[in-house]
């Protein structure tokens, strides 16, 4: 009974190292760009500062995505500007926790063979199997690094942008609570005149 359920184990385990491969590629791949899209959002905001800066809740500025979001939806509250925020990061969090497991599954996996191979004495097999390995574990390793740094650079951004959003509704508030009392006031004053 224990060893049909090790060897099914192990030809399960067997099974998953291409899907695991595969997914180690993407991240490897997504890293690179999410690399890119920092690099071209930090010329994009340093070119358009000054944009940011002057522009009220209602102008779109390039670089700047809590801006463009508030823009582009009207009466839109701080919490749910926050939300924005929390969701531009989620899917690179994700990636940056989720590819070291992947890279130790996709180590993990190929060390079975290895240490059968290993008893075999077929050196050959043990190569073969610790390359995959290694190539996995490092992959990922660099996947969740370039994702981490892009992770690190958008937290600050959507900090400081979170500050401004909160600073510009908190006015528009403000102008939209004056406004009746200015129209009151106006009129309180026509009566009397």
């Amino acid at each position: 009974m224990i060893s049909s359920i090790e060897f099914f184990m192990y030809r399960i385990s067997d099974l998953l190292l291409a899907p695991i491969l595969l997914a180690i590629l993407f991240v490897f791949f997504f890293g690179f760009y999410s690399l890119g899209q920092i690099a071209m959002q930090t010329v994009q905001r340093k070119n358009h500062r000054n944009d940011f800066q002057q522009a009220d809740i209602k102008n779109q500025v390039p670089g700047f995505d809590l801006q463009n979001f508030q823009a582009t939806n009207e009466n839109v509250d701080f919490d749910t500007v926050e939300v924005f925020a929390f969701k531009r990061l989620e899917f690179l969090k994700l990636v940056t926790k989720v590819a070291p497991m992947l890279g130790l599954i996709a180590t993990m996996i190929p060390m079975g063979p290895a240490l059968k191979s290993l008893a075999d004495g077929n050196i050959q097999g043990i190569s073969e199997n610790l390359s995959i390995a290694f190539a996995g574990v490092i992959f990922a390793l660099v996947a969740a690094s370039l994702t981490f740094v892009a992770v690190s650079i958008k937290k600050r951004w959507l900090a400081q942008d979170l500050l401004v959003a909160k600073e510009r509704l908190e006015a528009a508030n403000a102008e939209k609570n004056a406004s009746p009392l200015k129209a009151v006031q106006s009129e309180a004053s026509a009566e009397i005149a």
